[in-house]
């Protein structure tokens, strides 16, 4: 069997930056197993696999590791690749079924723009494994079911981090969001997932659904223009209405080929 497999860096508009996502396309659910092992061959941060479904498309993603329930860019990638492979018109929705619920994106000249759930954090106590991994004194701590939220004092200093990536996988929880105040953006974040298998994911859209509503209540506004400060980095241009997250960003792609799958 032949799939066709691309791999588009979302969240930017420049070839390897952003952040690389696999897109695999499929007429019908392939194995739990066997997506786990297309995932690891792909060895990227996400593995997007996608269906006809309803009136749009299943869409499941998986790490090399593990799949997950919510993933911002490989999701990004996946609807670049709908209206690139024009499977979709300009001016059609996409939606996508998952473990998170209807996801849908629209186009917007060289913006997508995706419509996430909110995933407000709780302030909380700080495990200690992360002041020792990270070398730092929090500002605020907080988590949600997916990840832990960090503030901490500068941009600076959050640029710096170097974290021990054996410390943070100790921590009990699917990643870490670490982010401050900026100068040039509204706030700017990095985000280490060991536990998934991947210690520093270049540009995070679910750890948006966290530091949206983080921000907006901290700032007083509802439009957010974020920077994620990984080596690669990339930009998201987000507004918050009601309880959702409408996170834009743009993607391109920078490998087609197909992909062959033994019986």
């Amino acid at each position: 069997m032949m799939l066709p497999i691309y791999v588009v860096d979302a969240f930017t508009d420049k070839t390897f930056k952003g952040n690389p996502a696999a897109v695999c396309l499929t007429p019908g659910p392939l194995d739990d197993d066997q997506m786990q092992s297309i995932a690891a061959e792909m060895n990227l941060s996400e593995t997007a696999f996608l269906f006809p479904y309803q009136d749009g498309y299943s869409l499941r993603w998986f790490t090399p590791n593990t799949e997950v329930d919510l993933c911002g860019h490989a999701t990004l990638a996946s609807a670049h690749i709908l209206w690139e492979k024009e499977m979709l018109t300009v001016d059609q929705q996409a939606n996508f079924y998952t473990k998170s619920g209807l996801l849908t994106a629209i186009k917007s000249g060289s913006w997508i723009q995706l419509n996430f759930p909110m995933e407000p954090e709780i302030a909380c106590s700080c495990p200690s494994e992360l002041i020792e991994a990270l070398q730092i004194t929090p500002i605020y701590v907080g988590r949600n079911r997916l990840d832990y939220l960090i503030e901490i004092e500068s941009e600076d200093v959050l640029k710096n981090l170097k974290p021990n990536f054996s410390l943070l996988e100790k921590v009990q929880t699917r990643g870490i969001i670490v982010t401050s105040k900026s100068v040039e953006f509204d706030f700017i974040s990095r985000c280490f997932f060991p536990a998934l298998g991947v210690n520093e994911d270049p540009v995070t859209g679910s750890a948006h659904c966290c530091l949206a509503p983080y921000w907006s209540n901290k700032l007083k506004k509802n439009e957010l223009y974020a920077y994620q400060a990984s080596a690669r980095g990339g930009i998201l241009k987000i507004t918050i209405k009601n309880d959702r997250i409408m996170m834009a960003g743009q993607a391109v792609t920078v490998i087609k080929s197909e992909l062959l799958i033994s019986k």
